[in-house]
């Protein structure tokens, strides 16, 4: 049985672009790169803190991989969703959907963003203690 999630890998069509959304746009920072036969990975997470990593692949062997438009989301909490998808909008990427509190969630600010390949990027900032 397991514990708990080492990582979570998504396809990426270029993989220095998408390292540099992840580490520019949330603070990520690359915390190993291996090539092996048929994919290039970047493993990234944060600093200090245990928890899942996001595993970026880029595959090498020529496959054909569809990795646009996926149906795939990943989720971040933020200390400001506000500013979070401001910063993304000036780096020219995609805000899908503008910081919004929600009652169901408790109060929590969530707002969501696409990477380069149009994963949707789930911010939430939790609600203020009372």
């Amino acid at each position: 049985m397991s514990k708990y999630i080492g990582a979570i890998g998504i396809a990426v069509s270029d993989l220095q672009a998408s390292a540099a959304f992840y580490t520019k746009m949330l603070g990520m920072v690359e915390l190993q790169t291996m090539e092996l036969p048929t994919v290039t990975q970047i493993v990234l997470g944060f600093e200090g803190v245990r928890g899942a990593s996001v595993l970026l692949m880029n595959y090498t062997d020529g496959r054909d991989i569809n990795c646009k438009d996926v149906p795939v989301k990943l989720v971040f909490y933020v200390p400001d969703t506000e500013a979070r998808l401001e910063a993304i909008r000036a780096a020219n990427y995609t805000v899908h959907i503008e910081a919004t509190a929600h009652a169901s969630m408790g109060g929590a600010i969530i707002g969501f963003a696409k990477d380069p390949d149009g994963y949707l990027v789930e911010l939430i900032q939790k609600p203020p203690k009372n």
